[in-house]
């Protein structure tokens, strides 16, 4: 009778353990599936809307391209083909955004002895020099290198031209004096007519060389 009692009691507590474990196993099961679900919407929503993302993106480098524009437009203007001048009066010369130069205008900030580009014939850029005397000179210098067409930049401490390309050296009136570039700088007229100052192509023998000119 008493080992029938045990058999009993330890099968009524087999019975209890076994309801007692199987919520714990199911709640831990609900928990482990529900876990992954609730980290991946949270993951989700640390994720910016694409269609943001891309829309900054567009802002950020649209911001980004304005110095650069700014300066390819401000360099570029030199090489962009002018509107024509008026009648026979030659070409008007223009500054680096286009405008038509006013002499009056462009003596105020440019001194003796200067030597700045602006915008000539064939939109080809082309210094105007002011003289000792304060005034245009009446010759305007083609700023590009007769030996492979580089932009040749004044040198105020040297007082000459020189190409930063290839090393040739133009004087103060654009003589070549030093190559491989093989010709002077090609001369064009300066004229100032009612304040607007203008270019025409230059026919006449080149005053440097005492020879035809080789632009015409």
């Amino acid at each position: 009778i008493v080992l029938h009692f045990l058999t009993i009691k330890i099968t009524m507590a087999s019975l209890t353990s076994c309801r007692v474990a199987a919520p714990c196993k199911a709640q831990a099961t609900r928990r482990s599936r529900t876990m992954p679900v609730v980290r991946a919407a949270a993951i989700a929503s640390e994720v910016p809307d694409m269609n943001k993302r891309n829309l900054m993106n567009l802002l950020l480098a649209g911001a980004a391209s304005l110095p650069v524009t700014t300066l390819a437009l401000g360099y570029g203007a030199f090489f962009v083909p002018p509107r024509s001048g008026g009648g026979g009066a030659g070409q008007a010369a223009k500054d680096a955004l286009g405008n038509d130069i006013k002499a009056s205008e462009w003596l105020k900030t440019h001194l003796k002895g200067d030597r700045s580009l602006s915008q000539g014939l064939k939109g080809d850029p082309t210094y105007l020099i002011v003289n000792n005397d304060g005034a245009l000179e009446k010759y305007g210098l083609n700023a590009v290198c007769t030996h492979l067409g580089c932009v040749v930049p004044w040198v105020p401490a040297e007082n000459k031209f020189k190409c930063p390309c290839h090393g040739s050296q133009y004087n103060t009136e654009g003589k070549v004096v030093r190559g491989p570039a093989p010709l002077s700088l090609a001369l064009a007229h300066v004229d100032v007519n009612d304040d607007l100052v203008t270019f025409s192509t230059w026919t006449e023998t080149d005053f440097r060389t005492d020879s035809a000119p080789w632009w015409s």
